[in-house]
């Protein structure tokens, strides 16, 4: 466990670029000079019980924005937080009840430009403590944990495609069990696997 945790420390410190949900697709990429909200997400990293593992959510399957998708807790960024640090561990208590007092920060990882305009803002932590996931039902409908060592190998990672807008449009997924991670979700993880593997 130890050993994963020192790889992400020094994935850290290498060079990441940005990403998008267009580096698959850049004939999609929209011009320059468009407006992106900013926004936060979380990306915990749980040590318990001998295992390093992903904290994901399930978003709720009545939302009207990616209903039922794996995310990380996040969100916009908001007038009130005082950083993208802050906005990350107000949404992980919102949206999962992950007490901010139990996450160590680690870093930013590149930031993510998605297909809506977002501009999201991963936050790399560890969470050392017990805690006991409580999905805020409104915007989630399940908490769940994978094995950092599966996102973290890159030959898990598949590119899938599917029509968008009348569009084909290609994307990376790294499913697990039931669960399908992909999107914006699985290329930001994708890019820590590629920055723990130099």
């Amino acid at each position: 466990m130890q050993a994963e945790v020192d790889r992400l420390i020094a994935a850290l410190g290498r060079a990441a670029g940005a990403s998008s949900d267009f580096d698959l697709n850049p004939n999609a990429a929209p011009s320059a000079g468009g407006v992106l909200r900013p926004a936060a997400v979380l990306v915990p990293i749980w040590l318990h019980q001998g295992q390093a593992r992903l904290i994901l959510t399930k978003r709720a399957s009545h939302l009207k924005h990616h209903p039922g998708q794996i995310a990380f807790p996040g969100g916009k960024i908001d007038d009130s937080d005082e950083s993208p640090e802050a906005a990350a561990l107000r949404e992980a208590w919102e949206e999962i009840g992950l007490p901010p007092d139990r996450v160590q920060i680690l870093g930013r990882l590149g930031t993510h430009e998605t297909v809506t305009s977002y501009s999201i803002i991963p936050i790399l932590s560890l969470v050392r403590d017990a805690f006991t996931p409580t999905p805020e039902r409104g915007e989630v409908e399940e908490v769940f944990s994978v094995p950092l060592a599966h996102v973290l190998d890159r030959a898990r990672y598949i590119v899938e495609g599917r029509i968008w807008k009348g569009q084909p449009r290609q994307y990376y997924a790294v499913p697990y069990g039931p669960y399908y991670i992909w999107g914006a979700t699985a290329r930001i993880l994708r890019g820590l696997a590629e920055r723990a593997a130099q």
